[in-house]
């Protein structure tokens, strides 16, 4: 049984590994991710905002949701969990923590749980709340340590464990320093066991000063990448969201290889993307009885008597000049294997030898992994440094994977980029393109057409300039994924329709007439004829006929002696069709016991050899 096991086992991890080359984006991790959000709920998270303006209690139900749909969405698999602390009622494992409500225990996002968020939106939502959990005395040390609790009775492994603190008081106790200091040490050992405390403090009075308490309670940035503690408030949703997005997720590295620069010289870096096609997640097979998801196992029989194959039992084969050629499993591994997973420097280019054309595929992004060698960071700091500055790029030869061929790549070098408020736009790190072989370049024989003439070059030249905006890729979403992922809502929600969505991709054609004006006509008439009619359909044509009408008379096929016997020498025979094959047989009386072309081809062989 263990063969089974780690012959399969084997199996799927080429099929993965195919998979993952193929759409660059793909990658296996071990263990899930879990998100608990930790809510105040005392009384100034109920409090409205000036002009009409949602709670922050309001705000924070929105994130959740937005959260709890994303995740069914992107990572289904991934675990949230969702927490009251300062409630006058009770409800967590073994009710030993006082004003502590669990709402939502670890597990996976679902539908009933986005229903039970819905519940607590608006007023009437605020007025469940206040009935069903009310407000009473904060004790931030016990939500902590029950939320220890909740990440500690799961038994799945968790890869990343994030929790995040939602509230509008900087001060949450009152100045009690036991309560202060038994928070700080239930904070303390919640980071021993990995778990990252993030604040998202929302705008209160006289504003929200983090070094009164939760300066102690936050994790520090893991990594440079990460925006660390931010010290302004949110004061509205979007701010929140694009806060909480940006810390939901964990950036993990498609692969960690080791980039060889020669003499020895190694260094760790992580291979990231930072852009793939978004599609549709696959259809799940369901068993009809019991709706639950069906896994498909294949095995392989003997034809002849029906016994179950092993492994070993089994070849691989392919023919080669009319030969077959068997192969073991560990043979068709080794052929596979050019060289061992990593990057090896080869030299410079200067940036303008690498030209547009070259861009075959998403290109992936080299940062490098100072807790594989130490000292990475420093060696790929100086030479991005010495790339931009001497406008070059590195090429490389880069095979992501054991069965994988190599691929040349270029990395380009590309300079941290941070905005006005010294928040990082762009990271620093190096772009890696993948370079075409010689045979993926081909040589096309471009088009002759009529050349325009110089006054409709310039009449275009004005659409043009009319016509021109700033182009965004962040602001046009996939029209057909959002109706799929609007169905599924609805459908999951028991909403009675979808929602609405606008299609962003369809052009606005009545401002773009209003800009052009009289150009387009006038574009019109300089390139189409008088009488031209885009919209009348083209005459049939007529096809040519005998005199007096009738069908179209079919062309003799004839083929000489001469010629018929050149082919039956050489072979070629098969060159011929099938029509001028029966019109030779014809022609020299070869009878033949059939009409197909081997048939033909072997009776005008026997004739005229």
């Amino acid at each position: 049984m263990a063969d089974w096991d780690a012959y399969y086992h084997n199996e799927d991890d080429d099929v993965e590994q195919e998979e993952g080359e193929e759409s660059a984006g793909d990658y296996k991790y071990s263990g899930r991710d879990s998100l608990v959000f930790l809510v105040d709920a005392s009384k100034e998270m109920f409090v409205k905002g000036e002009d009409g303006e949602p709670s922050n209690f309001d705000m924070t139900m929105q994130c959740v949701r937005n959260v709890y749909t994303s995740k069914i969405i992107s990572s289904d698999k991934d675990l949230v969990a969702l927490v009251f602390y300062g409630t006058e009622q009770s409800k967590n494992p073994r009710n030993s923590f006082k004003h502590v409500y669990v709402f939502h225990d670890l597990d996976s996002p679902g539908a009933q749980r986005v229903q039970d968020i819905d519940k607590l939106r608006g007023d009437k939502g605020a007025q469940q709340a206040a009935e069903t959990m009310g407000s009473g005395e904060t004790s931030l040390g016990d939500a902590l340590w029950c939320c220890s609790n909740l990440y500690s009775d799961i038994k799945l492994r968790l890869s990343h464990k994030r929790l995040m603190i939602f509230t509008c008081r900087d001060d949450p106790h009152g100045r009690d320093s036991a309560r202060d200091r038994q928070a700080r040490t239930k904070a303390a050992d919640l980071k021993e066991t990995g778990v990252v405390i993030d604040l998202m403090h929302l705008m209160k009075p006289g504003g929200f000063d983090v070094s009164l308490f939760f300066c102690d309670i936050v994790s520090p940035p893991e990594d440079e990448s990460e925006l660390g503690m931010q010290l302004e408030a949110c004061g509205k949703l979007e701010d929140l969201q694009k806060r909480v997005r940006a810390k939901e997720m964990k950036k993990r590295a498609q692969s960690r290889l080791t980039l060889s620069l020669g003499d020895g010289m190694n260094v760790a870096v992580g291979v990231y993307v930072l852009a793939r096609t978004a599609t549709k997640p696959p259809a799940v097979r369901l068993y009809r009885e019991t709706n639950e998801p069906v896994r498909t196992k294949t095995r392989l029989f003997h034809t002849q008597n029906g016994s179950l194959l092993l492994p070993s039992d089994t070849k691989r084969a392919q023919v080669y000049g009319n030969k077959q050629i068997v192969m073991e499993k560990d043979e068709v591994d080794e052929i596979k294997k050019f060289d061992d997973p990593g990057m090896v420097l080869i030299g410079f280019k200067p940036m303008d030898r690498l030209k547009r054309h070259h861009h075959i595929r998403p290109a992936l992004f080299i940062y490098p992994e100072e807790d594989q060698v130490t000292g990475s960071s420093c060696v790929l700091t100086a030479l991005l440094q010495r790339c931009s500055e001497r406008n070059v790029f590195a090429l490389c030869k880069y095979t992501p994977r054991r069965n994988t061929p190599p691929r040349f790549v270029a990395l380009v070098p590309q300079r941290e980029v941070l905005d006005n408020s010294q928040v990082q736009v762009a990271p620093a790190g190096f772009h890696a393109i993948f370079l075409p072989y010689a045979d993926d370049i081909r040589t096309l024989d471009a088009h002759v057409g009529p050349t325009a003439s110089d006054e409709q070059v310039d009449k275009m030249r004005e659409i043009v300039h009319k016509l021109r905006f700033k182009y965004r890729s962040d602001a046009f979403e996939n029209p057909v994924l959002q109706q799929h992922y609007r169905n599924l809502e609805a459908l999951a929600l028991d909403m009675m329709a979808p929602e609405a969505i606008e299609d962003f991709t369809m052009p606005k054609v009545q401002m773009m007439d209003e800009r052009l004006g009289p150009l387009v006509q006038e574009f019109k008439d300089l390139v189409y004829p008088a009488d031209y009619n885009p919209e009348s359909k083209p005459a049939a044509k007529r096809k040519p006929a005998e005199t007096g009408g009738g069908a179209e008379k079919k062309p003799k096929l004839e083929v000489s002696e001469e010629e018929l016997r050149a082919h039956v020498q050489k072979g070629t025979l098969g060159k011929l069709t099938v029509p001028v094959l029966k019109d030779a047989c014809k022609q020299f009386g070869v009878r033949t016991t059939g009409t197909k072309k081997q048939e033909l081809i072997d009776a005008l062989v026997a004739q005229l050899s």
